[in-house]
């Protein structure tokens, strides 16, 4: 047990920074490179080392199966829903242009938007996958 102590306790300081610049990634992705499939494995990968190096088991206590199909599911609800608030804007699906008076600015909003449902669901589908790679996962 001691002989990780150092590993356990590095990874507890790098996950803050590794969630972190996922954040950075998502919310800049529209800017540069980047965007929410980046984002969600950034963000996965931090629940992947967490597994790696304290136990699947305790990662999958603190992650259930249960929350990443509702993450699973929640970020292709938002993906799908941007198209059909579009329809009912009077655009076609997943126009952006119609969700402010400015078009540049509604296509920014649909697209951080629609960034912020793919990102979700790739960091769970991701984690789900390292947790069906490591034994039962659920």
């Amino acid at each position: 047990m001691h002989e990780f102590a150092v590993l356990r306790v590095a990874t507890k300081q790098l996950l803050p920074f590794i969630w972190l610049f996922a954040l950075y990634v998502q919310t800049h992705g529209d800017y540069g490179p980047g965007g929410g499939f980046q984002a969600g494995v950034i963000f996965a990968s931090g629940f992947i080392l967490y597994g790696l190096v304290y136990g699947v088991g305790k990662a999958r206590r603190i992650v259930q199966y249960r929350v990443l199909i509702i993450l699973v599911a929640l970020g292709a609800l938002i993906f799908s829903g941007v198209g059909v608030w579009a329809l009912f804007a009077g655009g076609n699906f997943l126009e952006y242009a119609v969700f402010a008076d400015d078009p540049a600015a509604g296509n920014h909003l649909g697209i951080f938007i629609i960034e912020l449902g793919v990102g979700i669901t790739v960091a769970a589908v991701m984690t789900a996958i390292f947790f069906a790679f490591t034994g039962r996962s659920h």
